[in-house]
């Protein structure tokens, strides 16, 4: 599946990595501060799932515009504002079904802004580790 997203879009997998480590992180900090515990993982979960699929739908339309040169700025637009109004009607399904933290929804869908800040950062820790190994490997081979 990492092979799919990389295929799509060269810095998903990071993005999606980082999203779901800013999750987790959230979730391992605050769940010890808050007394509904059930609502407070759902709704991080739910804003979570929503950051990861507006990564994804982001990607995807960067692929098809790059693909199709002849792309026209309103259907990037229209594209756009359609993955938003789907986040904005997820929340209120969650608000008329009372099914998480409304709160914690959002701030989960920032995941997906904290992971695009912080992906220059986990790249550079990624390709060091993958260079120092590829050069452990290389040092093996010689010998």
């Amino acid at each position: 599946m990492i092979k799919e997203f990389r295929r799509l879009n060269e810095a998903l997998p990071g993005l999606l990595f980082g999203i779901l480590l800013y999750g987790g992180i959230v979730e391992v900090i605050g769940v010890w501060f808050v007394s509904d515990k059930i609502r407070y993982t759902s709704g991080l979960c739910i804003g979570i799932a929503c950051a990861i699929g507006m990564a994804i739908h982001l990607a995807v339309v960067l692929d098809e515009t790059v693909r199709t040169q002849n792309a026209s700025l309103n259907r990037i637009k229209a594209k756009s504002v359609l993955r938003y109004f789907a986040v904005v009607a997820v929340f209120f399904v969650m608000m008329w079904l009372n099914l998480g933290n409304l709160i914690l929804a959002f701030i989960g869908v920032l995941g997906l802004k904290v992971s695009a800040y912080a992906q220059p950062l986990l790249h550079k820790i990624f390709s060091s580790s993958k260079n120092e190994e590829n050069s452990k490997k290389d040092e093996e081979v010689k010998l």
